[in-house]
């Protein structure tokens, strides 16, 4: 009976890696190119870019970091649909171009922790803001935005 068992284990394994290989071959998520910055907003200071580049830019901007793991399907599919759609919400890089925010809702989504993605952060540590930070950020963005 658990020689049955070892060798179903071992089927079910060798059909899992071939459907994962399948998956590398279809093409979605695999655009990994970023567009020439621009314009950027007319920050309120130094320290509200540099907490909106730890936080923000590698989905908001057209300075996207792609990690190995971005390459990666099913993996690549949701990170490549994370930046598209936070790049067509609004840009950093394209700034000329984005739509105006409303100020409740960048208090809201931060504070809320909607932003940064809880996906996001788990492998991106450095973009968890302390609540100083994030209030840091939500003021600044507020006072650039209004510029």
């Amino acid at each position: 009976m658990s020689r049955k068992i070892g060798r179903l284990f071992l089927i079910i394994i060798v059909f899992g890696m071939i459907v994962f290989l399948l998956l590398q071959l279809i093409p979605f998520g695999k655009d990994h190119t970023n567009p020439p910055v621009m314009s950027e907003p007319n920050w309120d200071s130094p320290q509200t870019r540099e907490l909106a580049k730890r936080a923000c830019f590698d989905c908001h901007s057209n300075e996207t970091v792609w990690t190995w793991y971005s390459n990666i399907a099913p993996t690549s599919w949701l990170i490549y649909n994370d930046v598209v759609q936070a790049r067509d919400e609004f840009n950093f890089s394209d700034w000329q171009n984005a739509p105006l925010q409303d100020a409740e809702e960048i208090d809201e989504v931060i504070n809320e922790g909607e932003m940064p993605l809880p996906q996001y952060l788990l492998l991106h540590p450095d973009a968890r803001l302390t609540q100083s930070e994030k209030q840091g950020l939500i003021n600044g963005l507020i006072t650039t935005i209004s510029r």
